[in-house]
């Protein structure tokens, strides 16, 4: 009987070593998606200006001297410049060379000063909505009968922290940018971030920031999400799996390793060997 209850022990051991290297779960994106699966996002949410934006707003006409009475003067250093610390993607419109004009700031109000046109609301318009506007109140005012505008955003950012490869600030210029092209910019998240929680916090206005949770295992959920497109100010937030936490305290995955089982097994086989001998 006693051996029985040894060999029992044994056998347990081994199913609990053997369960612990089987193949971990919840690591690969989207295992729900199959050949020819669809998946629809619900909102295409473009960019829109907000309050202490930066844009590049650039006037061509065919007439040089005309187009330069719509153009902020030329700069030397400025204001938007990304930093070492920063990660730029896109074409940001911040170059150096000849030709470079000056940023517009939305002030609290959403408005920008334009040249000659005055004041001029802006906040909630997208890039090409903002180049519409401007255009339509260059030709209405008879200044310019064929405005070429070209609207560029010029500290659009998000910021990614947690378990991803390259945590930061991220520059980009694109009217539309997803999670996963975060993600990317990131360099992926590590083998210990969790996919299925991964926490996106919104600038609401106001000092208010609104939380959203999503799931990279899911590819549906993740299209419906509101925060599937991001906006410029999202911080990103990877949180670190189980695995990882433990880590932070002292022996905190021994448990967990093959070999920590190897030595309980053999102790336990000791222990037995030793009561079974003693009580013969």
């Amino acid at each position: 009987m006693r051996l029985k209850h040894v060999f029992s022990g044994i056998a347990f051991s081994i199913l609990f070593l053997a369960s612990s290297c089987s193949t971990p779960k919840n690591i690969a994106y989207f295992p729900d998606l199959h050949n020819g699966s669809i998946v629809q996002a619900e909102n295409m949410l473009d960019i829109r200006v907000k309050p202490e934006d930066k844009l590049s707003i650039i006037v061509s006409t065919q007439d040089l001297n005309l187009s330069n009475l719509f153009n902020l003067v030329t700069t030397q250093n400025r204001l938007g410049q990304t930093t070492s610390s920063t990660n730029t993607v896109g074409n940001t419109g911040s170059g150096g060379g000849a030709g470079q004009v000056s940023y517009y700031t939305i002030d609290s109000y959403g408005d920008i000063k334009f040249p000659v046109l005055g004041k001029i609301h802006i906040a909630g318009l997208t890039r090409e909505q903002v180049a519409d506007k401007i255009t339509e109140e260059l030709v209405k005012a008879d200044l310019v009968k064929d405005p070429i505008v070209t609207v560029e955003f010029a500290n659009t950012g998000i910021s990614i922290i947690g378990e991803v490869k390259s945590p930061g600030r991220y520059e980009f210029n694109k009217d539309r940018l997803t999670i996963i092209d975060a993600i990317a910019m990131a360099g992926d998240l590590t083998i210990n971030g969790m996919r299925d929680n991964i926490l996106v916090m919104r600038n609401a206005g106001s000092g208010r920031q609104e939380a959203y949770r999503i799931n990279l295992l899911n590819a549906q959920e993740l299209a419906s999400s509101p925060v599937f497109y991001l906006q410029q100010d999202d911080v990103i937030y990877v949180e670190p799996n189980d695995k990882a936490k433990r880590e932070t305290t002292p022996n905190g995955n021994t448990p967990y390793t093959p070999s920590f089982w190897v030595s309980m097994g053999s102790f336990a086989v000791t222990i037995a060997t030793l009561v079974i001998t003693l009580t013969r």
